[in-house]
């Protein structure tokens, strides 16, 4: 999976104010119900767990499954309770895992 996520955050933020994240990461999310040239099945590889945390805690989570499209787009909205870094998750089957840090500035 290894490929750097796009992630879209404001420049600026106040507290208090509700802020969208965007994301994007590339994945072919693999469903296991396709063969290859030799008829074998090709086995589901999908990304089933995306986690966002801001200062450490759980702001937004989600379970993906075999329905969700490649390169899998995400976004939330966020209550902005004061400066911190924002991270970000994403495992799939074959266990590889992408995180990332953000720093969410706050005026």
């Amino acid at each position: 999976m290894a490929a750097k996520p796009r992630i879209k955050i404001p420049d600026k933020a106040k507290v208090g104010e509700v802020i969208e994240i965007k994301t994007l990461i590339a994945h072919v999310m693999e469903t296991g119900q396709r063969k290859d040239k030799d008829g074998k099945p090709i086995p589901r590889n999908i990304i089933h767990t995306f986690e966002a945390k801001f200062a450490g805690k759980p702001v937004f989570t989600a379970k993906l499954f075999s329905g969700t499209s490649s390169n899998p787009y995400i976004a939330f909205f966020m209550k902005v309770p004061g400066p911190g870094d924002l991270e970000f998750l994403w495992v799939d089957d074959a266990g590889e895992k992408v995180t990332e840090k953000m720093k969410l500035n706050v005026a």
